[in-house]
C-alpha cells in the first residue's frame, strides 16, 4: 500500500531526510517515532506531495508521488498537528463539503458522506454552526470528517495529538482505530511512546533524517534486549533531542 524507496530531502546544505526506505501494508498502523527535527514531518509532507523529494520516491496506493501526484492526493487523507485548520467563517458542514469538492466528489455523494460521518462522530447538532464558534473538541471531529470525506485508502497523521487535552487525545486514538477497522493504511508521527505502543502494528524510529530501526514492537524490543520502548528510543537517538 505504501512503498518508500530511498526518499531524501535537502534544504540548501541541511539534510532533513536521508535516503529512508520502508513499506507499510494495507490496513496497518505504522508509527513514525522521532525527536523534534528528526525528519518526521518532512517525510509525511513528501508522501502527501506537499514537498518534492530531492531524490528517491514512494508509491501510495500504487501511485508514484513524483509522477502521479494528483492520483496520490485522491488516495490520501491528511491531518497535521493539533490545529484543525478549519475555515472559521464556514459552517462545519461547509468545511467538510469543501474538501469533498476538492476531491472531485459528486455533490449528492458529499451530502451522503456528511450524513454518515455526522452520525459516526456524533456531530449532527452542530453541523450548521460556524467553525469559529465550535469548541476545540468539536473542531477536531470536523477535521476528522473532512480528512476522510472522500473515503481515502491511506491516512497521514503528523503528531495529531499535539497540544490536545486528554479527551481530545482519546478522540484521535479512536479515530485511528476506526481507520484501521475500515482497512485504511495509517502512518502517524508521534513523540509519545504510550500511544505508539497502544496503536501501532509496526514502528520506525527516525533520527537526524535516517531510519535507525523498524519492525513490530516485539521485534524491536527483542533486537535491543529491552522491554521498555522509551529506553530503546533514547539509545537509538543518543539521548538528545534536535530543536
Amino acid at each position: 500500500m505504501i512503498d518508500i524507496q530511498g526518499l531524501s530531502k535537502h534544504f540548501d546544505k541541511v539534510v532533513a531526510v536521508d535516503g529512508i526506505s520502508f513499506k507499510v501494508n494495507k490496513g496497518e498502523v505504522f508509527g513514525l517515532l522521532g525527536e523534534n527535527g528528526a525528519g518526521k514531518t518532512t517525510t509525511l509532507r513528501m508522501l502527501a506531495t506537499m514537498l518534492t523529494p530531492t531524490s528517491g520516491t514512494a508509491k501510495m496506493a500504487g501511485f508514484d508521488i513524483i509522477n502521479e501526484p494528483e492520483k496520490v492526493r485522491g488516495s490520501i487523507g491528511i491531518l497535521f498537528g493539533g490545529e484543525s485548520g478549519l475555515y472559521d467563517r464556514l459552517t462545519a458542514e461547509e468545511n467538510i463539503a469543501y474538501f469533498g469538492e476538492l476531491n472531485d466528489m459528486d455533490r449528492n455523494r458529499i451530502k451522503e458522506r456528511i450524513k454518515e460521518l455526522a452520525k459516526v462522530f456524533n456531530m449532527e447538532d452542530y453541523l450548521s454552526r460556524r467553525a469559529g464558534k465550535l469548541s476545540k473538541g468539536m473542531r477536531q471531529k470536523v477535521a476528522f470528517a473532512r480528512a476522510i470525506i472522500h473515503d481515502p485508502d491511506i491516512m497521514l497523521l503528523d503528531e495529531p495529538t499535539s497540544g490536545l487535552d486528554v479527551s481530545a487525545i482519546r478522540d484521535v486514538h479512536e479515530f485511528i482505530k476506526r481507520c484501521k477497522s475500515e482497512g485504511k493504511t495509517v502512518i502517524f508521527s508521534s513523540h509519545s511512546m504510550d500511544e505508539v505502543e497502544k496503536l501501532c502494528d509496526r514502528v520506525g524510529v527516525i533520527h537526524k533524517g535516517r531510519l535507525v530501526a523498524t519492525g513490530t514492537l516485539d521485534e524491536i524490543k527483542s533486537q535491543y534486549g529491552d522491554s521498555d520502548l522509551e529506553n530503546i528510543f533514547i539509545r537509538l537517538v543518543g539521548g538528545k533531542s534536535e530543536s
